[in-house]
């Protein structure tokens, strides 16, 4: 089965990764988290979890009447879409001009450069 391609606005990405990370959390415990992070309503947690609801992207369970949520998609699929979407849309689907990009326009640390260096020798080494 094909990973499902769902489209998500940031808001919404940062309470997939709440429920990414706790694999499961009430519209409440989800607020409390995401307003360490910044301000932001318990109103709009539930309207954008209903429109995830809507999408596919998470599912809820009722327990002592309180919606409890959960991920129907995982991180993986939902990173893999949006960089697709990136490289396709931005790029005209070259991931050379991605990695120009940030390489040229982004601070990128320099472990995280080695590190890339590492997985682009690997890739070569494994034909890729």
């Amino acid at each position: 089965m094909a990973p499902k391609r769902t489209r998500m606005g940031a808001v919404q990405l940062r309470i997939m990764r709440v429920l990414w990370k706790h694999g499961q959390a009430t519209a409440r415990q989800i607020t409390d988290e995401l307003r360490l992070e910044g301000d932001i309503a318990h109103s709009t947690v539930q309207t954008l979890l209903r429109k995830l609801e809507k999408k596919g992207a998470v599912d809820h369970t009722v327990v002592d009447r309180t919606f409890v949520f959960h991920p129907l998609v995982a991180e993986e699929e939902v990173i893999d879409a949006a960089t697709s979407d990136l490289v396709k849309g931005l790029f005209k689907g070259s991931a050379y001009g991605l990695v120009a990009h940030l390489v040229e326009n982004e601070k990128i640390p320099p472990d995280e450069l080695e590190e890339i260096r590492r997985l682009i020798q690997r890739a070569n080494n494994e034909g890729r």
